[in-house]
């Protein structure tokens, strides 16, 4: 394992620019730092929501995401890295059809509410979507492994499918979307 901090400041940041994790320095309103900034932030969204009552399957699931997170944080803050696999996605892949089996299909959209539970995996789903723009457009200028998108995009479908278990589960159900609501 690396350093552990010892002191919380450096003083190293306050010139605008902030260490890798290979040991470089680079801005910090960089790409990289946007794309691995915006994980910890989607990680700490689902740490919001794991602070709810849920039932212990997402529970657990939701906390193996929060390491599969930190890991692909990592993976952002290191050039070259390798950390979330293509295992890493099948899985989230099954949970996905495994949770949206038991759904009815949607004829609507959805507004991103349902009770608490489902509110904040709304909001957690969200930051993922911007995570994954922002390592898209990391993507654009440097090297970023096709697994770190592909796992944020499976990641963000899987969100929407727990808000819609959570919804349902705590008796509050789906809020659609009236789209007819000005006309008449």
């Amino acid at each position: 394992m690396g350093n552990r901090l010892s002191k919380i400041y450096t003083r190293t940041g306050d010139d605008g620019s902030t260490g890798l994790g290979d040991g470089s320095r680079t801005g910090k309103d960089s790409a990289r730092v946007n794309a691995y900034g915006t994980v910890d932030e989607a990680n700490s969204a689902i740490g919001v929501l794991l602070a709810v009552n849920l039932p212990e399957d997402v529970r657990t699931l939701l906390t193996t995401v929060q390491h599969q997170m930190f890991d692909l944080g990592g993976e952002l803050c290191i050039p070259g890295h390798a950390a979330i696999q293509a295992e890493d996605i099948d899985a989230l892949e099954r949970h996905l059809d495994r949770y949206n089996d038991d759904l009815p299909p949607l004829k609507d959209f959805i507004l991103p509410a349902g009770g608490e539970g489902a509110s904040r995996c709304h909001l957690a789903r969200t930051i993922v979507r911007r995570a994954e723009r922002e390592t898209v457009a990391l993507a654009r200028v440097e090297e970023v492994r096709g697994e770190a998108v592909r796992y944020l995009n499976r990641l963000s479908d899987l969100l929407f499918v727990l808000a819609r278990v959570l919804a349902r589960a705590d008796g509050h159900g789906e809020v659609l979307w009236n789209h007819e609501r000005r006309r008449g």
